[in-house]
């Protein structure tokens, strides 16, 4: 039977983070300047992809996979390979340029704004489900079943301990024990 801790820890990178990434946007940290991206941006301009792009793609693998425990960096991590895959495959970076271009088109015509610019969830997921047969939808969905969940920082945020055949398996470690289903 495992012990639940639920002391909130906070990391010094975290702590730093979130004390200054609502103030203005940029600090200088020992004479070089650092972007510190507000909520809900990329920390770093992608190189490859369009803004427009990186950021369509933030907010559907937040639609596709929700998680209120996670925040959007670990979402950026989890599709922060296609920009460089971009780089090097002409047919990706068409295929994510075109299909967010898409998406907020249609978004634009239904609701008068970017797909990423949509306040209710329930009108982004609709588009979603308009476009799930899109290789687009298809692949992010894929690829982030991947990069999402095998984060070990989201393993702790969504109280999943991890693998456990090292240590005998689940019916010997309390495989009933799950507290948040």
């Amino acid at each position: 039977m495992r012990t639940i801790d639920k002391r909130l820890r906070v990391s010094r990178r975290r702590f730093l983070a979130s004390g200054t990434a609502t103030a203005a946007g940029v600090g200088a940290v020992a004479g070089g300047a650092v972007v510190i991206a507000p909520a809900g941006s990329w920390a770093e301009s992608p190189a490859n992809l369009s803004p427009e792009a990186a950021s369509t793609l933030l907010k559907m693998a937040r639609d596709i996979f929700p998680h209120d425990a996670l925040d959007d960096s670990y979402y950026q991590r989890a599709i922060g390979g296609y920009d460089a895959e971009a780089a090097e495959d002409a047919d990706l970076k068409a295929m994510i340029e075109d299909g967010t271009a898409a998406l907020n088109t249609r978004a634009q015509a239904r609701h008068g704004a970017a797909y990423a610019d949509i306040e209710n969830e329930d009108d982004r997921v609709g588009l979603l489900h308009e476009i799930e047969t899109t290789p687009l939808f298809r692949k992010l969905r894929a690829d982030l079943v991947v990069s999402l969940y095998n984060q070990t920082e989201v393993w702790q945020r969504l109280g999943y301990e991890g693998p456990s055949a090292d240590q005998g398996g689940y019916i010997n470690r309390g495989f009933d024990d799950l507290d948040w289903l």
